[in-house]
């Protein structure tokens, strides 16, 4: 047994303008905590948590999704001890409801469309940074990426794709939020530079192997550009970083009918 993850102290709390006790949330990394309507969670890499925190701060109102608002330190800063914090958006995740799920992230993919792309992103150094590297065929580090004999096959039906890269959610599954007569909340943005068909493939990819969502969900967004060549190089992500979402063994067992099913697809597309 684990033991559990030390709140933020009085100390951090009081940097935020906040007092009460922490209460620990589900979900994430294990490591996020709610006091009245404020989130704390351990901030991740000081420029890209600064960059976001600016970004999301800038980004107006939309009626079509909701964000996690960056809330800054009494003394105007986006981190104080290695904490950084937002505002609480009501809802629940439902990866299962995963064609919402992609339609929140279109339309969240779209008021950023214009961003440039951040410089942190090259420096970024996370199992998940270079699982996506891996998928897009870029340099990743030896023994960098988990083995798995489901990777050959895709790797084999990975074909050049030009669809253009802008900045997405890599990972919208579990971070899209839903409540009752509220849009969709978009939370805790993992940035990548990406087109936005590969963030929707992720999404399906996970509704289908943990979520057991139907298989039909393939075609209902194979108008998506390239999106035989999306699913492949998201589950090339997942699986090779499947150690960094601490399993005890590789999960081949659930990957690999879906695998099988986006490789036949894929040889389908020509």
């Amino acid at each position: 047994m684990t033991d559990p993850p030390n709140p933020p102290g009085p100390v951090v709390l009081a940097a935020f303008g906040l007092s009460g006790e922490p209460r620990l949330l589900t979900g994430g990394k294990g490591g996020t905590w709610a006091v009245s309507d404020v989130v704390l969670k351990p901030a991740e890499g000081v420029p890209e948590t600064v960059w976001r925190s600016e970004v999301l701060t800038a980004l107006p109102e939309s009626p079509d999704f909701r964000v996690d608002r960056p809330i800054a330190t009494l003394d105007g800063e986006w981190i104080f001890d290695g904490w950084e914090a937002t505002a609480f958006v009501a809802g629940q995740a439902d990866p299962r409801r995963v064609d919402e799920v992609v339609r929140a992230g279109s339309v969240f993919h779209q008021a950023i469309a214009a961003l440039p792309r951040p410089s942190f992103l090259d420096f970024r150094d996370d199992p998940w940074t270079y699982g996506d590297r891996l998928a897009w065929q870029e340099q990743v580090p030896p023994g960098s990426t988990a083995a798995s004999t489901l990777l050959a096959p895709l790797m084999a039906a990975r074909r050049p794709v030009t669809a253009p890269a802008q900045l997405v959610h890599g990972d919208l599954g579990v971070n899209v939020l839903f409540a009752d007569g509220l849009p969709p909340a978009i939370i805790d943005w993992p940035a990548y530079w990406r087109p936005p068909a590969w963030a929707a493939a992720v999404a399906v990819a996970d509704a289908l192997v943990w979520h057991h969502v139907s298989p039909e969900v393939i075609s209902r967004w194979a108008h998506l550009p390239s999106w035989d060549q999306m699913l492949i190089r998201a589950l090339i992500y997942r699986i090779a970083t499947w150690p960094a979402a601490r399993w005890t063994a590789a999960p081949d067992d659930a990957y690999r009918p879906v695998v099988d099913r986006v490789v036949a697809y894929a040889a389908s597309q020509g």
